[in-house]
């Protein structure tokens, strides 16, 4: 039953599996509570892993982390290994797994930057109106334009704090930017804090490649990401897993349709990233999952009801795994028949009144056959994982930390000088001639970035004075910077995060679909 091109799922009346050649179509796991869908992910997630593919999921309930432990022998796992005729090749393994977690508590810290994450998905994050949403991007423009790192929220924090003290010089070039609408995006922000954001944002920000790492005996890396507590912060859990998928689609290179992907990536509780999302946002969303695919990365939307996740995304997933709904409201009456119709037929049963029966680890599967043709539903038994059903202990769970293959590096906090401390300098600079400001002339861009640059360079000085140890630097810097070519600013002075993201003085960064960093390949 166990094919090296395939991903054996389950048995109906003959063995049904997932071709990789097609994994990167998408897919859908849906199900009701208590029905089987963690376990399905878990016998997936395996699958992919010894196929040599890199795996990426959410233990929302902090079970999933089994599959970093071999399974055990138990009744019903043998019994129904036999059921399905799998009894001679089933055997328990472990898959190598990195945990990974926002609050650095069950794994190793994730962290991206405020400048790469982008407005687009802050404003989501902050639940952000239009105006704010657009004072924002402004703020962001401003900080890309003149070089001004956002790496934490204290620069967040320090760059709105400017916004609101230059809003009448800025708005004359940007559109209005109003005091009340920063104050409200600095509310916010407070919020965002005490959810955790402050543990997310800052350095060093994960290097995509670390999650689409193989072992010597090519396997693919499960990576888990602790989830239990961020559900708490709902908001923030679909915002991070959006930057990520935007991360991806930005950084990957097209690929076509290779013989498998190069990363799999499992969403659970998917209906977090669609509720009330702005239509602007679930556009972008379908085009990312559209055009992903050619980048080699299947991505699987695991939630409980069909309905959780939009028309024009549904169409895109190929893919599915329908375990049993429950059809006690209209509202889930409706779910099963929307779940029933997007299957192809099976004469022999009736799929609407089906759904309903299934028992717990059976399924409706449906996966695409080698001309990307959908299969015949078919009611299938899905086969007993190979790992452990149930979570790590606390003791295993911190050897397989301490002998991850990532090591130390991101576990240790890097705080280097971006917005809050240049801003932070220059606002000490001027307190004492705050009565020549007015006499002071305005840059190209409405407000005094000259001032700044030459408080940090040294070029205000009089003849005579000595320059600080930060103006000597940054002026050894700038003059490393003006002997290269533009593509090589962003390596000297940028911040290195899977490669350099920019920070060169007067060179804009330039965003892409979800308003991350677009960096060049």
């Amino acid at each position: 039953m166990l094919e090296a091109d395939k991903i054996y799922l389950g048995t109906s009346d003959k063995p049904e599996y997932l071709l990789l050649g097609l994994a990167n179509r998408h897919g859908l796991v849906t199900g009701a509570t208590g029905t089987g869908k963690t376990v399905t992910l878990q016998v997936m997630a395996q699958g992919f892993s010894d196929a040599g593919v890199p795996v990426f999921c959410a233990d929302v309930k902090g079970d999933l982390s089994g599959i970093a432990e071999p399974g055990e022998a138990k009744d019903f796992l043998t019994k129904r290994a036999e059921e399905i005729g799998f009894a001679p090749e089933y055997k328990f393994s472990a898959c190598p797994t990195v945990f990974w977690d926002l609050f650095g508590q069950q794994g190793h810290p994730i962290r991206t930057t405020v400048s790469e994450m982008g407005p687009l998905l802050l404003a989501r994050l902050m639940n952000l109106n239009d105006t704010q949403e657009g004072v924002l991007t402004i703020a962001f423009r401003v900080a890309d334009e003149e070089g001004l790192l956002l790496l934490d929220l204290k620069d967040l924090r320090a760059m709105l704090g400017f916004m609101a003290e230059n809003a009448d010089r800025i708005q004359a070039k940007y559109g209005n930017v109003t005091k009340a609408s920063v104050g409200a995006i600095q509310r916010q922000l407070l919020v965002l804090e005490n959810q955790g954001g402050d543990a997310f944002f800052g350095e060093p920000a994960l290097a995509i490649a670390d999650l689409m790492r193989t072992t010597t005996d090519g396997r693919g890396m499960v990576n888990v990401l602790a989830a239990d507590k961020l559900m708490n912060s709902p908001r923030l859990y679909a915002t991070f897993l959006l930057w990520l998928l935007s991360e991806l689609f930005e950084v990957l290179p097209e690929v076509g349709d290779p013989a498998k992907p190069r990363l799999v990536f499992f969403f659970d509780e998917a209906h977090l990233l669609f509720d009330e999302a702005p239509k602007a946002l679930l556009d972008k969303v379908e085009q990312v999952v559209k055009l992903i695919r050619s980048k080699g990365v299947g991505v699987y939307f695991v939630t409980q009801n069909p309905l959780d996740v939009p028309d024009s995304v549904l169409s895109q997933l190929g893919n599915r795994v329908q375990h049993a709904l429950r059809a006690y409201t209209p509202r889930d009456q409706k779910a099963v028949k929307v779940a029933a119709d997007t299957f192809r037929p099976n004469p022999a049963f009736k799929t609407m009144d089906v759904i309903t029966q299934l028992g717990v680890g059976e399924a409706l599967v449906s996966t695409l056959e080698p001309k990307g043709v959908p299969s015949i539903v078919a009611r299938t038994f899905i086969r007993p994982p190979s790992s452990r059903i149930g979570p790590v202990t606390e003791a295993e769970r911190r050897q397989i930390i301490a002998t991850s293959p990532i090591g130390i590096a991101y576990d240790r906090t890097v705080d280097r000088e971006s917005a809050y401390e240049i801003l932070g300098r220059q606002a000490a600079a001027n307190a004492p001639a705050e009565s020549d400001a007015a006499a002071a002339p305005a840059s190209a861009s409405g407000f005094d970035i000259g001032g700044i640059l030459g408080s940090l360079l040294g070029t205000d000085k009089k003849r005579g004075e000595r320059f600080t140890a930060t103006q000597r630097v940054a002026r050894e810097v700038t003059r490393t910077v003006t002997n290269r070519v533009a593509g090589d600013v962003a390596a000297n002075i940028g911040k290195s995060v899977a490669g350099s993201i920019g920070g060169s003085v007067g060179r804009s960064i330039v965003r892409g679909v979800l308003g991350s960093i677009l960096r060049p390949r």
